[in-house]
């Protein structure tokens, strides 16, 4: 009898054993793994924290170094092969495309005029709005000087304090198009990032700049950052802000880029460039960004594409 029991107490423990090592066998069928190194644009770097941190939570093996520095930063790298992908917030010059660059679009967004909350004119300007060529008379000629100037109030002196990127960026290349210029011709003191940029216009009353929508919005309320207040630019020059020409929320200025209602530029394309067509698992993964990944644009303060620039794009990758 005690053989008997020993007998089953073994076969038992056997198929215990065997149970517990087929429960939970080791999971090789997703293939993809290895660390994607990511570089550019502020402009895009929110939506690419995002996304990544979606991606790896499906693919665990999949590591990510991102980190921004401007796009003129994102595409140097990607063209001498420091990274796998640059984060660009401008189209590919076909210069870069010579040398190897290769640009997807994935999503929207756009640029915004910044003055100080406590502008000394600030009534006037929601109320106004500024057309485009009182904007390149402050930033590209220097024609305006003054904020009187810019509301028709000679008896207002008070100077502007014009602020501007300091290093190679989309932004600054899509304002100064928007203009009529380059980056090179934008005039002001130069300050490097985006968060820069917005930190030196709110601690200065006269000061004017530029942003990103997901840096001259807040994350968080949705609303203006603290301090600073997006100037309407006044489209239809009828010498009035009108309804559609003011974005109080994010939520308003991403409507207003989706339905074309704002200008182009500065509202623009973001892209992905890698050196010549992507492979593995950077392949992979900017596949995702065109399809599921393109699920959580709109949460995180972007706009989608169309859905034909969405299938251009992802067969100019395959």
């Amino acid at each position: 009898m005690k053989r008997s029991y020993l007998i089953l107490s073994i076969v038992l423990l056997s198929s215990l054993l065997l149970g517990a090592c087929g429960a939970k066998p080791a999971d090789t069928r997703d293939s993809q793994k290895g660390t994607i190194a990511i570089s550019g644009a502020f402009a895009l770097y929110p939506m690419m924290t995002r996304w990544s941190e979606e991606y790896q939570a499906l693919h665990p093996q999949v590591v990510f170094d991102i980190s921004a520095g401007g796009a003129g930063k994102g595409m140097t790298d990607v063209l001498t092969g420091a990274v796998e992908i640059g984060m660009v917030s401008r189209e590919i010059s076909p210069d870069e495309q010579a040398q190897g660059a290769f640009g997807v679009p994935v999503t929207r967004d756009a640029v915004f005029p910044v003055v100080n909350g406590n502008n000394p004119v600030l009534k006037e300007l929601l109320a106004r709005g500024v057309d485009q060529a009182t904007f390149s008379k402050i930033f590209i000629t220097g024609e305006i000087t003054t904020w009187g100037q810019v509301v028709g109030d000679p008896g207002n002196t008070h100077a502007i304090h014009v602020y501007t990127r300091s290093d190679a960026c989309g932004a600054a290349d899509t304002w100064a198009k928007y203009l009529g210029g380059t980056q090179e011709d934008l005039r002001g003191i130069g300050v490097s990032g985006d968060p820069g940029l917005l930190d030196a216009v709110i601690k200065d009353p006269y000061g004017i700049g530029y942003n990103n929508l997901n840096y001259a919005y807040d994350m968080n309320t949705g609303l203006t950052v603290t301090g600073s207040v997006i100037i309407p630019i006044d489209v239809n020059q009828n010498g009035k802000a009108d309804a559609d020409e003011l974005y109080q929320t994010r939520q308003e200025a991403q409507q207003a880029v989706a339905s074309d209602i704002y200008p182009s530029p500065p509202a623009r394309l973001l892209y992905l460039v890698t050196n010549n067509k992507p492979t593995g698992i950077v392949q992979a993964f900017i596949a995702w960004v065109l399809t599921d990944g393109q699920a959580l644009v709109d949460e995180a303060g972007y706009i989608q594409l169309t859905s034909a620039q969405l299938g251009d794009a992802l067969n100019s990758i395959k």
